[in-house]
């Protein structure tokens, strides 16, 4: 492994295989960034972070389903859908800048002319972002130092980047961070790297978190966002933790294009590396952040196979990791099989449970068959001790066979815990 991820490092592969390599949103040439603590709502801790390119990029960005958006997501969406170049994101944690009217969008144009202004670029050049408690207004004097405090703090060193990814958690108790190389078909080495956060008020529903993605590929507006479209879809559209959806939902990708590839313009071979690439960071950051979930012990991975449909297969894969009866199941160690075939039940796909089978899997061990709980209508034969022991890891994997065709789907959630209640219960204090 070592070898592989050195030469990922190093020299990336020809075929456009994507690789993990070291590093967060400072991997990719061209990107800096800085953290600090400003003291927004957190004593003790950074909770603002800057990422800043030193070419204008190309930008995409994926927000909240939810009517109710707050100020920054207003912001950037304005912004992406202009499709002029952008230059730098702040971003803050502990308060949401979300139902705070008028004043929450004067905040944004405020946060956007200070960096601006520090970093010699213009404020429609910056994007922002806001993560925390809904309803409080923004502490401008704050904001204000914090912004002068990251442009003169900004490094392009994978510590700068660990730093940035640390600023911007909640509840969160883990930083998100990774990146990832692959090689154009010229010989370009081409890296994304990406941070997130995402703990609670989770709904596989566009993305209940903040995620910033930085890329030196040089790839039309067009096809960035047709990319990250297709990645959301399938990594954070299938995370859950609790089934609530966000105010603050932000996804961006910026591209600035110093890797000196030639512009990806057009569904080539180089595209479709460039979109794996980018569903190989997401899927990571996605899987990291339904298993750091509030109070959470347990990463759920909820796989169905053998459905008619792929529309099918996520609907069934994401009614299981929602079920709160079957999170709290394996919060206790209950291989309650139960309430996984009553969530496939109920999701509103038509299938035949005389024909369905569900499955423990053991992630340690690919090659492992699984432990068959239900086929044929009815329980199987199988020990609840090695029901048991499946059940105590920190990754529980569960395969649903639908025996009705060849599409599948994948989807991540987490236990249900006592704690996610004590954290929920006090999170504005």
């Amino acid at each position: 492994m070592q070898d592989t991820d050195k030469t990922a490092k190093d020299t990336g592969f020809s075929n456009g295989t994507a690789v993990r390599t070291e590093g967060g949103v400072t991997a990719a040439k061209g990107f800096s960034a800085a953290s600090a603590a400003a003291h927004i709502k957190y004593a003790g801790r950074d909770d603002m972070a800057m990422i800043y390119s030193e070419a204008p990029c190309t930008a995409a960005g994926t927000y909240t389903s939810n009517v109710v958006k707050a100020a920054p997501v207003l912001w950037d969406r304005a912004i992406t859908a202009s499709g002029k170049p952008v230059r730098a994101v702040v971003v803050n944690a502990g308060i949401a800048n979300a139902c705070t009217g008028e004043e929450g969008m004067r905040i944004c144009r405020a946060e956007a002319e200070a960096a601006a202004g520090l970093l010699g670029i213009l404020p429609g050049e910056v994007l922002l972002g806001s993560t925390g408690v809904i309803g409080m207004q923004m502490p401008e004097d704050r904001l204000q130092q914090g912004i002068g405090q990251l442009a003169g703090a900004l490094a392009h060193t994978q510590e700068a980047g660990t730093a940035a990814a640390r600023a911007i958690m909640t509840t969160d108790t883990v930083k998100k961070e990774l990146a990832v190389t692959f090689r154009t078909s010229d010989g370009a080495l081409v890296t994304l790297g990406g941070m997130s956060k995402g703990s609670g008020m989770i709904m596989p529903n566009m993305c209940t978190m903040l995620c910033y993605v930085t890329t030196d590929a040089a790839i039309e507006a067009p096809l960035l966002d047709k990319a990250m479209h297709a990645v959301v879809a399938d990594t954070f559209n299938m995370i859950s933790v609790d089934g609530d959806t966000s105010t603050n939902d932000t996804f961006l990708c910026l591209a600035n294009g110093l890797s000196g590839n030639a512009v990806i313009s057009g569904e080539n071979g180089d595209y479709f590396a460039f979109e794996n690439a980018l569903r190989e960071l997401c899927t990571e950051l996605a899987r990291t952040m339904a298993g750091d979930g509030e109070g959470a012990t347990k990463l759920i991975e909820a796989k169905v196979v053998g459905a008619d449909t792929v529309e099918h297969a996520k609907t069934l894969a994401k009614s299981v990791i929602c079920s709160n009866l079957t999170k709290a199941a394996i919060f206790g160690g209950d291989a309650n099989w139960g309430r996984i075939l009553c969530a496939l039940g109920y999701a509103g796909v038509p299938f035949d449970p005389d024909k369905t089978d569900l499955r423990f899997m053991d992630p340690k061990d690919p090659e492992y068959a699984g432990l068959l709980l239900f086929t044929k209508g009815a329980p199987a034969d199988y020990s609840e001790q090695t029901a048991a022991s499946l059940l105590s890891g920190k990754e529980v994997d569960i395969v649903c066979d639908m025996h009705m065709g060849e599409a599948e789907a994948v989807a991540w959630g987490c236990d249900l815990t006592y704690d996610y209640v004590k954290i929920n219960a006090d999170y504005r204090s």
